[in-house]
């Protein structure tokens, strides 16, 4: 069987990677697409250098995301017509939905943000729909998908490929920070600007990294999204900040830290489950799956920038990564089960 594998995001490489190793273990062939939008294409190919390459970053204004996206579906489709996949998976690339299904693609989904307004459209042309447990009080109904095709994995999905994770001992170092000596330090995820369901500003991360800019002694490191993020982080004069200018290591990097500010989005929750001080200072409705880390103690969302202080180094027990691997493998085979029993 022939499974594709679209990459829409960054987070969706780590993703992938262990269930396209599980998949092409039982057999299977596994073709990759990936759009050229932040890193996405640069961690696609450390994992899989023939990755094809369709689509690039998202424009700015609306409806040049709507052109973007148009232009991307019939880029996939016409590769899906030379490669004739037998089943299309993805974490809601929509572009991706939209192809296969205009080319009698069976398409799996799997999403785990109830806001996103375009879950409509994945929804309802998907054959399978995959959501965390978490979610599991959402009414899919009005999100556009029916209980009949909606299957609950037992995790969230950042929890298949942390079981990949090994700390890589000199990724403070890689980034300009010395690992011994010196005070507390902060990782900070910029927000997802361009995003559809994220078109508004947020000035309580600003406001965060300020407050523990302030601190004597705090280093931080921001991982942006977009190229025109670096400005406005080294505009804000923190004493001692640093924006890395490629892909780093940023599970190893969120597991040496002291704190983690995040926007939401993935690498917020990875930060939660690796037992890193997290906080949210997502400005849209809470996502489930938020709510979930919120309950047990592993993510506070922020309602003040001031809230961050003080900052203090990290006391937490060593991470199991037996545990973790064994998490991963289970839901590495429930994603895969799922993926060839839609296939029919």
């Amino acid at each position: 069987m022939k499974i594709w594998i679209d990459l829409d995001n960054s987070p969706a490489a780590l993703l992938f990677s262990p269930i396209v190793r599980r998949l092409e273990s039982l057999g299977h062939t596994v073709g990759l697409t990936a759009r050229d939008n932040a890193q996405t294409v640069e961690l696609a190919r450390a994992r899989w250098p023939g990755v094809a390459v369709v689509g690039g970053p998202s424009p700015p204004r609306r409806w040049a995301k709507v052109g973007a996206t148009v232009d991307r579906v019939r880029g996939l489709r016409a590769w899906a017509r030379r490669e004739r996949p037998d089943v299309a998976l993805s974490h809601n690339s929509y572009a991706q939905i939209v192809a296969a299904r205009s080319a009698r693609i069976p398409v799996v989904t799997a999403m785990d943000y109830e806001h996103q307004p375009a879950n409509h459209l994945g929804f309802r042309l998907a054959r399978t729909v995959l959501l965390p447990e978490a979610m599991r009080d959402v009414n899919v109904r009005r999100l556009g998908a029916s209980p009949r095709r909606t299957r609950f994995y037992p995790g969230l999905k950042e929890e298949v490929y942390l079981g990949d994770f090994e700390p890589r001992p000199t990724v403070l170092e890689e980034v300009g920070v010395s690992p011994d000596g010196g005070g507390p330090v902060v990782v900070a995820r910029t927000p997802p600007d361009r995003a559809f369901y994220h078109q508004f500003a947020n000035p309580l991360f600003l406001e965060a990294l300020r407050a523990a800019g302030s601190q004597d002694g705090v280093r931080i490191v921001v991982l942006i999204r977009y190229p025109e993020q670096r400005s406005v982080i080294e505009g804000l004069g923190l004493p001692d900040c640093r924006v890395p200018d490629r892909a780093v290591d940023s599970r190893s990097l969120m597991y040496a830290a002291d704190v983690v500010i995040g926007a939401g989005g993935t690498m917020t929750r990875e930060a939660a489950l690796l037992g890193a001080r997290t906080y949210s200072v997502y400005a849209g409705a809470s996502p489930a799956v938020d709510r979930w880390l919120e309950r047990h103690g592993r993510l506070t969302r922020l309602s003040a920038g001031d809230q961050v202080l003080p900052v203090r180094p990290a006391e937490r027990p060593a991470l199991d990564l037996e545990a973790l691997r064994a998490r991963g493998d289970e839901l590495t085979e429930w994603f895969v089960q799922a993926t060839v029993e839609a296939a029919g």
